[in-house]
This record gives structure tokens, sequence and C-alpha cells, in this order.
């Protein structure tokens, strides 16, 4: 345990009324009696009637809302309809690399510049899929949305991550006619689901490993990473648990969809929830800002944001919580009969939202 993490004290007020304030604050009480707070405090969300970008250029709110209203819980469904399946790189390597192939060919027939982005693990070549929307003005920022694409072995992974991939996909064709000041790319991941050799319950997230170590090497500018890991189990009916050593209770009712970033990452939450707000999207948000990169916390690690945070990169994780709420997890119940396609259709505009208002929409002439 980190030295000075000797005590931890939690106070957690929600309302998921949109346009309502959030507040998760957690205080880290240290061996000499000093503390440190710690939190995401999100602004009032103030029902604005339009997105700006970081240049002050401006998408009406009309504009913004008329975007949102072509994302489709019935493309969402087919996506996932089509990519549900066990995809291991030991069981199922076709099935794999045919979701590989789907999700190439679905961005590619959107006229994305679509390239592999290529890793080793274990003596074996592996592919990240990125789909390029080059910025007008300032193309060397970017804006990265990720999912990961491959399961467990003995699962056919619907929510995990099939749910992700499909919003994704849904993102990648809403946002399609629009032009932005800064870059914008979709990345498909694999190879998160595979443990670490000598573990049993450590994730590699390989993929994204590779990715993050690549994109710090090159110097990639990237204002933040949005992560898609499983957004579609959700509803009143479905009861919500708290992860071991969380410093807060959770809602007791899993009809939310979480937020999880560390300190870096603080502003990117606040801006996820600002536009949830200001757009008057229907989806109860929950956020959690850790202290440092979530080592004292690891199950705010399990997925493709952490080797991001990591390398000094803002990143979010937008996430329905995972085992803490869906019964199917990792298991071969993992299946699209379960999901909640409209909850899944409110996240994809939500994180549309947040991409019109940083990426900086620029207005065709």
């Amino acid at each position: 345990m980190h030295e000075r993490a000797r005590a931890i004290r939690a106070e957690l007020q929600i309302d998921s009324q949109v346009g309502r304030g959030t507040r998760v604050q957690v205080t880290w009480q240290s061996k000499n009696g000093g503390s440190a707070g710690i939190g995401a405090d999100t602004l009032p969300a103030t029902p604005a009637a339009a997105g700006r970008g970081k240049d002050g250029l401006v998408m009406s709110g009309h504009e913004v809302n008329g975007l949102l209203a072509l994302v489709s819980p019935d493309r969402i469904h087919a996506h996932i309809r089509l990519l549900e399946g066990v995809r291991h790189p030991v069981v199922a390597p076709q099935a794999l690399q045919q979701a590989a192939d789907y999700i190439h060919a679905s961005l590619h027939s959107l006229k994305y510049k679509v390239e592999p982005h290529l890793f080793n693990e274990g003596g074996h070549e592996y592919q990240n899929i990125i789909a390029t929307r080059h910025g007008v003005r300032h193309p060397g920022k970017r804006l990265l949305i990720v999912a990961h694409y491959d399961t467990v072995e003995n699962s056919p992974g619907a929510d995990d991550n099939a749910s992700g991939v499909a919003v994704l996909l849904e993102l990648a064709r809403v946002l399609q006619p629009v032009e932005f000041d800064h870059t914008v790319q979709f990345v498909a991941v694999n190879l998160e689901e595979q443990q670490r050799e000598g573990s049993l319950d450590e994730a590699c997230l390989c993929g994204s490993r590779a990715l993050a170590s690549d994109a710090a090497e090159q110097g990639w500018d990237i204002e933040g990473v949005i992560v898609l890991e499983t957004v579609a189990y959700a509803g009143k009916q479905h009861a919500q648990t708290t992860p071991d050593g969380l410093p807060l209770k959770l809602p007791e009712v899993g009809d939310f969809i979480g937020l999880v970033g560390n300190e870096a990452s603080r502003g990117l939450v606040e801006a996820i929830l600002q536009a949830i707000g200001r757009y008057r999207i229907p989806l109860p948000a929950v956020p959690f800002v850790v202290p440092g990169n979530g080592e004292m916390l690891p199950d705010t690690r399990r997925s493709d944001h952490a080797p991001f945070w990591d390398k000094g990169y803002q990143a979010v994780m937008v996430t329905d919580t995972a085992n803490f709420r869906n019964p199917h997890y990792h298991k071969p119940t993992d299946t699209l009969d379960t999901l909640n396609l409209p909850f899944a259709a409110e996240v994809c505009r939500a994180v549309a939202a947040t991409v019109v208002d940083l990426a900086g929409y620029v207005p065709t002439p």
C-alpha cells in the first residue's frame, strides 16, 4: 500500500437527473495527519444552446441535437449480433480475425483512413485497427475513442466488449459528415483480455499497451482517450455492487454509466458530464476520479485506459461496471438478449456530444 494512504474517507452525493450537479470526493488521510482531497466536482450542467470547440467555433445546439438524433439502437444491435461469439487468439483465432475484418470494413465503408497498428505478443503478430479523421486546423492534436474487440475464451462477449465496439462503430457513422479542428481517431484494440504470463487474474491489455507506448515514443499530442468498456448492461431491475476497497458506496441500482478517470484526467471526466447535461442526454452518470494512476484501486485499472494513464495521457473508462453489475460477465451467458440497447445508444450520444465539444467543430463553407 502507498505510504501516505493510511486511511480512506469518502463521501458521495449522486443525483441522476440530467442537468444536476454530481459530486464524488475522496480524501486520503496521511500518516502524519495531513490529507489531500481528490475527486470529481462537476459544474452544474447548463442548458447551453451551442457546443463550442477549442478555437471558439460553434455548432448550434440544434445542429448537435440533430446529430445525436441519428444514433440508432438498431444499428448498435446489428453490430453486436454480427460480433457476438468467442473471439480469442487461442481457442477462436479465426473468429478474432473475422471481427477485425468486420471492424475494418465497417470503418472503411464510412470513408475513414483505416490502418492496422501491429504489435507482437508471445511471438505472434496481432493488430489494432485505427480509423482517422484528420483535423482541419490542428491535425497534430488527437482525441481517441477506444474499444477492445477480443473476448475471454469461454464467452461470446456481447457486453464485454461487442457493446463497446458497436458504440464505437455507430459513433464513427454519426460523426462521419463532421469536420473537426483536431484529429479524431476510432481505435479497436486487441488482446485486452489476454492474461499476463504467470498471472491468473491480471489482464495484459496488450494492444492498448503497445499503442500507448508507441504514441509516447512518437510524441503523439493526445488531448484525451475515451475507452468504451462494457456499456450496455443497465436498468432499474439490475442490482449494483461496489468493488472491494473502493472508498465509497455506489448506488444500489445499476441504471447508470460509470466514468472512471485518474487525477490527470479530471478535466476529461468533467467534459463528458458537461456534455450530458448541456445536450440534455437522459443518461445517469457516476464519475469517480482516483489518486495517481489507480495503483491503490486495481479494479479501476482493468481496461485499456490504464496504459494511457501510465504514459501520462488523459483517459477515461466509460463502463457499466462489468462484473459489479452484470452476472453474465466472462460467462457463456453474456449474450445480446441480456443487453439494454437504448441505454447503449444514450452512451453513444454522450460520447458523440463530448467529441463535438472537445475536437472543435469546423463548419462547412
